[in-house]
């Protein structure tokens, strides 16, 4: 239990040491926005399949494979209802807003932008917590580290929209920890979860890669494809994917 909740502070607190970064790079240009994004990208893509969907299949019995396909279909639905009604990864970087009269109004729409990532770590702190179901410890802390690698950037894009919007340094801070503290609250449901019974893990491991697999295909590629950076974001993910294979070979 330990272990789960210092797991639990360090996928939350990633979002946080993001934000701390990012006040270092308040005007951080869209083609570092991609690096980062795209070989964050390549780790949650592997730590998906690795970590989540095949141990879901080895666990799922005679009927792995339809439990697999309705996990990973279940979870990405319910990002996708969610996607209906908060915006996409591509505002955060806060490099799409022209300046506003009113500050009030900006402010307001950048905090629906912290509203989307805030909403979008829930599931992801749920894979975290999910993994620990599976018994094996590295795999699980593999997984989380994969998580955590992708909540940095995440927390760095959210600081220059905030800060542009009028919004103090303290309370930026204050609301990017928010963020991450929505991740810890993912990682001990998706652990109790699968501790009551062990019956839903393999649909709940599935479930959880559904939604990194939707985060990876809907948000980040696309958003990385976008500013003419194609080429250096296709290796970056390739990186990332790479590294987080060596990370599961070594320590899963």
């Amino acid at each position: 239990m330990e272990l789960v909740l210092l797991t639990a502070l360090g996928v939350g607190g990633a979002t946080l040491v993001g934000a701390l970064i990012g006040f270092c790079f308040k005007k951080m240009s869209h083609t570092m926005s991609d690096m980062i994004l795209s070989f964050a990208a390549g780790v949650m893509l592997c730590a998906a399949v690795f970590g989540l969907v095949l141990p879901a299949i080895e666990r799922g019995g005679d009927f792995s494979v339809w439990i697999v396909i309705a996990g990973v279909f279940s979870g990405a639905l319910v990002l996708n209802l969610l996607d209906k009604t908060v915006p996409h990864l591509h505002r955060l970087s806060g490099l799409d807003y022209e300046a506003h009269a009113n500050g009030s109004q900006q402010a307001g729409k950048v905090l629906l932008f912290v509203m989307a990532i805030a909403i979008h770590n829930l599931p992801e702190g749920l894979a975290a917590g999910v993994g620990f179901g599976t018994g094996n410890t590295g795999e699980a802390l593999t997984i989380a580290g994969g998580i955590a690698l992708q909540n940095i950037p995440e927390g760095m894009v959210i600081i220059a929209p905030m800060i542009a919007a009028g919004i103090s340094k303290r309370r930026t801070l204050v609301i990017a920890a928010i963020t991450g503290v929505v991740e810890v609250v993912g990682t001990f449901l998706g652990y109790f979860a699968v501790s009551v019974s062990n019956a839903i893990l393999p649909f709940a491991l599935a479930f959880a890669g559904g939604t990194m697999l939707y985060v990876v295909s809907d948000e980040m590629i696309p958003e990385t494809h976008a500013h003419g950076s194609e080429r250096g974001a296709t290796y970056a993910l390739l990186f990332g994917f790479c590294f987080m294979l060596i990370m599961d070979f070594y320590l899963g």
